[in-house]
């Protein structure tokens, strides 16, 4: 096949795929015209609801003690706070610098992402717990979805291995495991392995999920 052949056919297909293209934008503005005053009304009405859901929302979490990092006292309150709130980043520390670097920035995302729990339980003051959960390095991060771990930071060798990471580096951790929201997150999958129950008789009607 010569060459101006080839580019006879390569025009046609150019212009088969621009006429689509020119159809679709025709339909979507076709479709805008059609909106009448009832169906804006109706899209401003569920635009409402869904901004008193998120707000209702955030009333209960912040009821619950999100957007702040405070500490668990003792190991009986571990259950009913994992019970309570369907995400939680639990901090098994020790009075340490690694623990106190992974403080700060606990603190920080705390506030940040307030549709998850961030807590911390003294690890050697918690053996049941410890054990049970096998958390032997410490920081550990236990990453708790529907009173269940569903995944561990462990020490800074996921961040780096030096206590000089940032913020944003255990944040987009958290993430990957989805246990806070982060936007364009679409691709990221939960982890599944390493999943040990914390809670055999969990209710989920009192998950704060929807």
């Amino acid at each position: 096949m010569d060459n101006s052949k080839i580019q006879e056919i390569l025009e046609k297909q150019v212009l088969t795929v621009a006429k689509a293209v020119e159809d679709k934008i025709d339909e979507e503005i076709a479709a805008l015209d059609r909106i009448d005053d009832d169906d804006l009304e109706a899209i401003r009405e569920r635009r409402l609801q869904q901004m008193k859901k998120m707000a209702e929302k955030r009333s209960r979490w912040i009821g619950l003690g999100h957007g702040e990092y405070s500490e668990i006292p003792a190991e009986k309150d571990f259950f009913s706070i994992v019970k309570a709130s369907e995400r939680v980043v639990c901090h098994f520390y020790r009075e340490n610098w690694p623990c106190k670097v992974m403080d700060k920035h606990l603190s920080a995302l705390a506030k940040q992402h307030i549709e998850t729990r961030f807590v911390k339980i003294h690890a050697e003051k918690s053996p049941f717990l410890a054990e049970r959960l096998k958390i032997v390095v410490l920081p550990t991060l236990a990453l708790i979805k529907n009173a269940k771990v569903d995944d561990y930071v462990v020490g800074f060798d996921e961040l780096g291995g030096t206590d000089e990471f940032s913020t944003e580096d255990l944040e987009d951790r958290l993430a990957k495991a989805q246990v806070i929201f982060s936007e364009g997150e679409s691709s990221l999958k939960p982890g599944t392995q390493n999943k040990r129950s914390v809670r055999q008789n969990y209710n989920p009607d009192s998950s704060d999920s929807d």
